[in-house]
């Protein structure tokens, strides 16, 4: 890896923390060499890959500003939707659209460990951000936390952190798959868009402190609203792709 690509990693992670707010500044080309012991071309180098990446833009007299059209989230830190959002200074806001009991098929079955005559509980939500609507999530909840996920309002913020102040239950792992869909037609309705707009999808498993697997997540962003951030290395884990 280059030094401009180390720098531009590492700026990114910063920006994406919330170390530099939406829309203010980056710190000067002169401070960031002095931070960084890197030439200014370097540095240079390394702004220009955040800027291709949208996460900065120049402005005449004032350096780099950095984007508040899109958002960034990082799987680094485990984080719900609302606690991310929070940190970044927005307002999270949720409504349930739907919520239902069924039988687990079964790939639910074999994620949850569950025999496929037990109920898994399914739940729709419209999420957004200061008032924009921009995601919808689709959350299918182990039995055992069936009991839980009802009690709640409907217009609870963060489950996640309801789960773990109420009855101590605690998101502890989760893995992801992102990847591009077209919207369903119901996708279409609760949004609103046009049926078949392109959709970023990410999928989530998620388990507790013991083990124990949670929920099974599809969350689908409108486009040009959020973008996320994965960092893999040989020395932290093997980079596994699937290809189709």
């Amino acid at each position: 890896m280059t030094n401009q690509r180390r720098i531009a990693g590492d700026l990114s992670r910063r920006i994406i923390d919330g170390e530099f707010a939406l829309g203010g500044t980056l710190p000067s080309e002169q401070e960031l060499v002095a931070h960084y012991g890197h030439a200014r071309g370097t540095v240079r180098g390394a702004l220009a890959l955040l800027s291709a990446q949208g996460m900065i833009v120049p402005r005449q007299g004032s350096g780099w500003l950095i984007s508040a059209t899109v958002q960034q989230q990082s799987f680094t830190r485990l984080r719900s939707f609302a606690q991310w959002a929070r940190s970044r200074g927005l307002r999270p806001d949720g409504r349930v659209v739907a919520s239902r009991r069924a039988k687990a098929t079964p790939a639910q079955a074999r994620a949850f460990r569950l025999g496929t005559a037990e109920e898994v509980l399914h739940i729709v939500r419209v999420r957004s951000l200061d008032g924009r609507e921009i995601m919808l999530e689709r959350t299918v909840y182990a039995p055992w936390l069936i009991g839980p996920i009802e009690s709640l309002d409907a217009g609870e913020p963060s489950v996640v952190q309801a789960l773990e102040e109420r009855w101590g239950i605690v998101t502890a792992h989760a893995e992801h798959g992102i990847d591009a869909v077209a919207a369903s037609s119901e996708d279409a309705r609760l949004l609103p868009i046009r049926r078949t707009s392109p959709l970023l999808r990410v999928r989530r498993a998620s388990f507790a402190k013991d083990g124990r697997p949670m929920e099974l997540g599809d969350d689908r962003y409108l486009p040009g609203t959020i973008a996320f951030q994965v960092q893999s290395s040989l020395a932290s884990s093997p980079l596994s792709r699937t290809l189709s």
